[in-house]
């Protein structure tokens, strides 16, 4: 029965949402039910692409990355795939008519990873909108289950979103981007040392992103919104802990934030929410 290996697709989405990110687990757990398993079909999806160009060291990156996506575009046109993590996604992609260019403007940004580089402001601003404001359009055409009227009004605030959340990761994972990867991503850092200076420059930026994103979240459907705020509490808070450290700090270090802190987070972001006081 092609129903259970349906089934058995989407419990592999979710076990890669799991054990690949702790947070983002938490985040898809206060979403309505109905949620769970088309968001974690697009992180599942999402985190493939990401750990081809991010960990496959040793092996040919273009070639694996070229494969999964012609794979993609072929499961999705066939509607299954013996890939359970494709088959999830095409499920996704088919159901909620989510745009095939946001997908090729996603690969486009993990072809952008293949290669060792110090980002223009136009590659920087090219590799987000790929790598983290599509995916987060993906996500918002769940939410609104087929409603384009509030897409089109919500997508300038989703892209932003993401955007954000992209830019802290940037923070966050500094050292090892650069040490590990060879990859810079901050154009202001094309002529510059990543100083005080810099690093304030960049947070602000980060905050304006914030701001417009968070006018999103208050707006989303009620069945989507408080896992969206979830996620954008987390994210806050990261960004406020990054704030606070110097630029050494983050020269040497990736930010954490301890699981016990998480769960004190969402608490609060529960309680909140219950108050209606997003």
């Amino acid at each position: 029965m092609k129903q259970l290996f349906d089934h058995l697709s989407q419990r592999t989405s979710k076990m890669v949402t799991n054990t690949y990110s702790t947070s983002f687990s938490m985040g898809i757990r206060f979403l309505a039910k109905k949620f769970h398993t088309p968001i974690y079909g697009i992180y599942g999806f999402v985190r493939f692409a990401d750990e081809i160009v991010d960990t496959f060291h040793g092996f040919d990156k273009r070639t694996l990355l070229e494969e999964f996506k012609a794979e993609t575009y072929k499961a999705i046109a066939n509607k299954i795939s013996l890939n359970p993590i494709l088959n999830t996604f095409q499920s996704v992609v088919n159901q909620y008519q989510i745009d095939l260019h946001l997908i090729e403007t996603f690969f486009n940004s993990m072809e952008m990873d293949l290669d060792d580089r110090k980002y223009s402001q136009k590659n920087y601003e090219e590799y987000i909108l790929g790598s983290a404001e599509v995916v987060g359009l993906m996500c918002l055409k769940v939410f609104v289950e087929g409603n384009q009227v509030t897409y089109d009004e919500l997508k300038y605030n989703a892209m932003k979103l993401g955007s954000a959340f992209q830019k802290i990761n940037f923070l966050r994972d500094f050292n090892s981007d650069k040490q590990e990867l060879g990859r810079v991503y901050f154009p202001q850092l094309q002529h510059n040392e990543f100083d005080t200076l810099t690093k304030k420059e960049i947070e602000a930026d980060i905050l304006s992103d914030f701001q417009l994103g968070y006018e999103g979240v208050k707006r989303l459907p009620k069945n989507a919104r408080f896992g969206v705020y979830v996620a954008y509490k987390y994210y806050s808070n990261l960004l406020r802990k990054i704030v606070a450290l110097p630029a050494t700090k983050i020269l040497n270090e990736r930010v954490r934030i301890p699981n016990k802190q998480k769960y004190a987070l969402f608490f609060g972001s529960y309680v909140r929410h219950s108050l209606n006081m997003l």
